[in-house]
């Protein structure tokens, strides 16, 4: 047993040892290259889509779109300050944002939702034992009040009241029933459009369920592939782009939720998102109402968190990403600034700055480090040359050599690995943000998107090889060492990461060049210190 131990223990300590040298031997090209590889794998990770959820075997519950001719069916407008919206029956379409203009080149003209290649919101009726009006249905319109009336041949009568609130607009529909018989009825709720096919990478766009408490998400490639349905005390269905979102809520109990891609005649492919509700019986001479919601608007938070009296949980279908906890405030801060300052450009620039300012302490200590070790590098040279054949002394050397500084290889990473989670918020809070949407700055007219005559990435790159350039000087190393590989690697890192940030927002590149000049500005002031 002793000889068991001791030679278990005198193996671990040589599998020590190795493992000490080799790291001795890589410690350099980790120094310098693992931001470099977290930031990638990181960048990665992020852009991978989330696989598809399983979910039960999809269901029927709408009714299948069908072509009818609307060419009878009256049609008037549900109008705020808001919205406006083309009520035609059953069917809500042509809903534009007052508030939203399409670009900045569209003159007068402003955001519309449900508006091409015949998209539509279809709040309707299925019955058991009468008729229900269809989308062919030609009904007496009072378009002051928003109201349509419809009565079949069996006597029950249907009273449709449309008004608007904000992006919501509300279908109540009250039907009474004096057929002399008892009847069922069953509300249904459908949106029925087009894929996006102008997604931005990281952004969710697709369909998005509420069922059973939790908030659902499908993005177009998943819905291309199966169908999904969902049953549920209550909850509601609908659509996400990049900025706006149409949602519908069917204010009854026991529903079945389905989306799918319904055909592929059009590049984008078209799709439906529906909810039907469980029948309700209704006596003869009763009367039951029903009530249907429809969000058709911006991804604000502010907005939605409003609207979340009338759709509950809709303010959660915003998609803040993985660092949720830092894009949020992050958004937040940047909406605030630009209150102040009038514009997004600006903002960022005083977040930024906030942002380096508060890391400074970190900073400091990192650069401080980073000159310590540069001092360090002919002691270090000696060292690896006198012990090259006897490993495990040469890194008993390199450890009393980092006590004597007061210094360790790894002391600069927390700057960079606070950096990360910022980035990816920072750009995630860009790419969500409706307000920063066609935000000017300077030449860039908007900061969500690539600057388009590529000098944001021109002028980061630049400033990232002065701060490499300051960071390395005084560091000579061997021609055929570890250390001298990585400065020429290095060398190319301003170039690759030029050519990656050129299609990334503005806004982002904005961002990171303004915190490389703040850098250098930090490097000097330490340096003038020293």
């Amino acid at each position: 047993m002793v000889k068991y131990l001791d030679q278990n223990n005198s193996g671990f300590a040589q599998w020590n040892t190795n493992r000490t040298a080799v790291a001795g031997t890589k410690s350099g090209l980790s120094r310098a290259l693992w931001w470099v590889v977290i930031f990638l794998a990181s960048w990665w990770l992020v852009s991978v889509w989330m696989g598809p959820k399983q979910t039960t075997p999809a269901a029927e519950s709408a009714p299948a779109p069908v072509a009818a001719d609307l060419s009878r069916v009256p049609v008037f407008d549900a109008a705020n300050d808001q919205i406006s919206a083309r009520i035609q029956g059953l069917r809500i379409t042509n809903i534009e944002l007052k508030d939203f203009k399409a670009t900045d080149k569209s003159g007068d003209s402003v955001v519309v939702l449900l508006g091409e290649n015949n998209d539509f919101a279809e709040v309707g009726l299925l019955s058991t034992g009468t008729t229900a009006p269809g989308v062919d249905t030609v009904w007496k319109t009072d378009a002051e009040t928003g109201t349509l009336t419809w009565k079949n041949k069996d006597g029950v009568s249907y009273r449709r009241v449309v008004s608007s609130d904000g992006y919501i607009i509300t279908v109540r529909d009250e039907i009474t029933n004096k057929s002399g018989r008892d009847i069922s009825i069953a509300p249904y709720a459908r949106i029925v459009r087009t894929g996006d096919t102008s997604r931005s990478a990281g952004v969710f766009t697709g369909a998005m369920v509420r069922a059973n408490g939790d908030i659902e998400r499908e993005d177009w490639r998943d819905l291309g592939r199966r169908a999904y349905a969902f049953t549920t005390v209550d909850g509601f269905a609908g659509f996400a782009d990049q900025y706006w979102e149409t949602i519908l809520s069917v204010d009854s109990p026991d529903q079945t939720i389905r989306v799918k891609r319904t055909d592929a005649t059009l590049d984008a492919g078209r799709y439906q998102a529906d909810a039907a509700a469980a029948a309700v019986a209704i006596a003869h001479g009763a009367t039951h109402t029903i009530q249907t919601r429809l969000y058709a608007g911006p991804r604000d938070q502010k907005i939605l968190g409003a609207a979340d009296a009338q759709i509950p949980g809709i303010s959660r279908t915003m998609d803040y990403g993985w660092f949720w906890f830092l894009t949020r405030p992050m958004l937040w801060i940047l909406n605030t600034l630009n209150a102040w300052v009038m514009n997004y450009g600006v903002a960022i620039i005083l977040l930024t700055l906030a942002l380096r300012g508060v890391l400074w302490p970190l900073t400091r200590k990192s650069y401080a480090s980073m000159m310590a070790m540069q001092k360090m590098q002919p002691e270090m040279a000696r060292i690896q040359k006198q012990f090259a054949q006897d490993k495990p002394r040469m890194q008993m050397e390199m450890m009393r050599l980092y006590q004597t500084h007061k210094t360790s290889p790894m002391s600069g990473c927390l700057p960079m690995l606070i950096q990360i989670p910022i980035f990816f918020a920072l750009y995630k809070a860009l790419l969500i943000s409706v307000q920063m949407r066609s935000a000017h700055f300077l030449w860039i007219s908007d900061l969500a998107t690539m600057d388009p005559y590529f000098i944001l990435p021109i002028l980061m790159g630049a400033t990232m090889w002065w701060q490499q350039k300051l960071q390395s000087a005084g560091t000579k190393s061997a021609g055929n060492d570890v250390a001298a590989q990585t400065q020429r690697m290095m060398r190319w890192m301003p170039l690759l990461f030029t050519v990656m940030f050129a299609w990334m927002p503005a806004g982002l590149v904005l961002y990171w060049t303004v915190s490389n000049v703040f850098g250098i500005v930090q490097m000097y002031i330490i340096k003038r210190r020293k």
